[in-house]
C-alpha cells in the first residue's frame, strides 16, 4: 500500500502548469550509511505526475492505493539524505508500481524459476 502525503505544482518542459503527488511506502527499508556505517531506517517516497486541479490535491491526502515504490534503475546523480544531510550518489530512483505490475513480476519471476 501507498499513501498520498503531499502534493506539488510544478512546470512542464512545454510550460504547462500541473499537479505532482507525493506517495509514501508503508514498508520499512533498513539501509547501511556509507559514511558512518550505520544503519538507519527510511521509507520509499516518490512523486508521480496527475490530472488533478489543486482542490482535488489536497482531498487526496491522506487517501491509500495499492502497490508499492519500486527503487528502478537510472543515470548517476547527487542526493542529499533528508534525515542525515549525507551527500550521496544514486543510480536508481523510486516509482510508484501498481499492483497489476507487481503480479506480472511475479509471475514472470516464477516462470524463470521453474523454466
Amino acid at each position: 500500500m501507498v499513501t498520498v502525503t503531499s502534493y506539488q505544482e510544478r512546470t512542464s518542459l512545454e510550460g504547462k502548469n500541473y499537479f505532482a503527488l507525493e506517495l509514501q511506502s508503508d514498508d520499512l527499508e533498513f539501509v547501511i550509511s556509507k559514511v558512518t556505517g550505520r544503519h538507519y531506517v527510511t521509507i520509499r517516497k516518490c512523486w508521480i505526475s496527475s490530472t488533478f486541479n489543486e482542490a482535488i490535491c489536497k482531498m487526496m491526502i491522506g487517501k491509500t492505493m495499492q502497490g508499492s515504490i519500486a527503487k528502478v534503475a537510472c543515470e548517476p546523480y547527487e542526493f542529499t539524505v533528508p534525515e542525515t544531510g549525507e551527500v550521496i550518489t544514486r543510480n536508481h530512483r523510486y516509482e510508484y508500481a501498481p499492483v497489476e505490475i507487481q503480479n506480472m513480476e511475479r509471475i514472470v519471476n516464477q516462470e524463470a524459476v521453474f523454466s
